[in-house]
């Protein structure tokens, strides 16, 4: 691709052959300005389900999720090439997320295996340095197959030294402070069998995608001090078959919520109307099993992890409906997406 369409990167993380996918590593695909996407350059890694950026240094992020959990830092060269600076084990299985810290102090993993939640100091060069946390939980839900036991399923730094992990296992968002130090307030409890999966921040609202239950989108307002409400609870789709909800987002304008649908294997889009959320539009996601997507300027991109294809909708103003726009892009078994540099997680 001319260097005069090459506008962004994004850096795709996927599922490898020990993990039961058939990706080879971290793939870096060229973005140009019309929304195409192009390249086959592959930094080969073990089961790279999650990646994160750095807030203001060239260092990426990926967990390796495999039963000996462990996290990659990478620093990316300006054409996106992609050298390992250091891998190290989470003390948890199969992690499935891995946040940093707005300032870039912190490094924070979610290990879905046993539910581990995982914390680092980072150092001036983007780096874990000083002693691993680990913090363990205990519960179940009533859900016997996928809520057995506890399962942590994101990270998020939702302001000062605060860290939240949604588990899936418990129905509840784990609060710790200072590292992984538990929040006295305790976590933030969710509608039981809702699954929390994902998070999403508009302003001082939070929204939650709940995978199990046939998948719904909940959400989160303060309710004074340290307290968080359910303020509202909406199905993620309109189909009656079975759903797993998978990732959600907000427009850049705060307008509109955007979740993706397994099974149904749609995209959906939701009007915010003060503390609720509107159904506006539900559309066929263009491939299988969308498991993750990213907001690049007007376009979202969306992993389809089973069909192992990336698709490409076109964001119009407006409506805030996307549209799909071209032809899926292949890669194997695609599970996250961010843009690189300026991304959004």
């Amino acid at each position: 691709m001319p260097a005069s369409t090459h506008t962004s990167t994004l850096f795709v993380g996927g599922y490898t052959e020990d993990a039961g996918g058939s990706g080879r590593g971290i793939r870096r695909l060229n973005r140009a300005a019309d929304g195409t996407l192009s390249g086959e350059a592959v930094t080969p890694a073990a089961a790279p389900s999650f990646l994160a950026a750095h807030p203001r240094l060239p260092v990426l992020y990926a967990v390796g999720e495999l039963v000996e959990g462990v996290v990659r830092a990478y620093s990316a060269a300006p054409d996106g090439a992609l050298e390992l600076l250091a891998e190290l084990p989470t003390g948890g299985q199969e992690p499935c997320h891995v946040a940093v810290h707005p300032d870039g102090s912190a490094l924070a993993v979610a290990n879905y295996g046993d539910g581990v939640a995982s914390w680092w100091p980072l150092d001036a060069a983007g780096l874990p340095a000083g002693e691993r946390r680990t913090a363990a939980n205990t519960g179940s839900g009533p859900d016997t197959d996928r809520q057995e036991g506890p399962h942590a399923h994101l990270s998020a730094f939702p302001g000062g030294d605060e860290l939240w992990v949604t588990d899936l296992g418990t129905d509840e968002i784990r609060r710790y402070r200072g590292g992984l130090v538990p929040n006295p307030a305790g976590p933030i409890r969710v509608p039981v069998g809702a699954g929390p999966r994902h998070l999403a921040r508009a302003g001082d609202r939070w929204y939650l995608a709940g995978e199990l239950g046939g998948g719904s989108l909940i959400v989160l307002v303060p309710d004074g001090g340290d307290r968080w409400r359910v303020a509202h609870q909406v199905p993620a789709s309109a189909s009656s078959g079975d759903n797993l909800t998978s990732h959600v987002d907000v427009s850049a304008d705060g307008r509109f919520v955007y979740v993706a649908n397994r099974g149904p294997d749609t995209l959906a889009t939701f009007a915010v109307e003060d503390d609720r959320l509107v159904p506006v539009a539900e559309i066929p996601a263009g491939g299988a099993w969308p498991r993750h997507f990213v907001l690049v300027d007007d376009h979202l991109y969306v992993a389809n992890q089973h069909s192992d294809t990336i698709t490409t909708f076109e964001l119009p103003g407006g409506t805030g409906v996307p549209a799909p726009a071209g032809e899926p892009f292949p890669t194997p078994s695609p599970s996250c997406l961010i843009r690189w540099p300026h991304h959004r997680i």
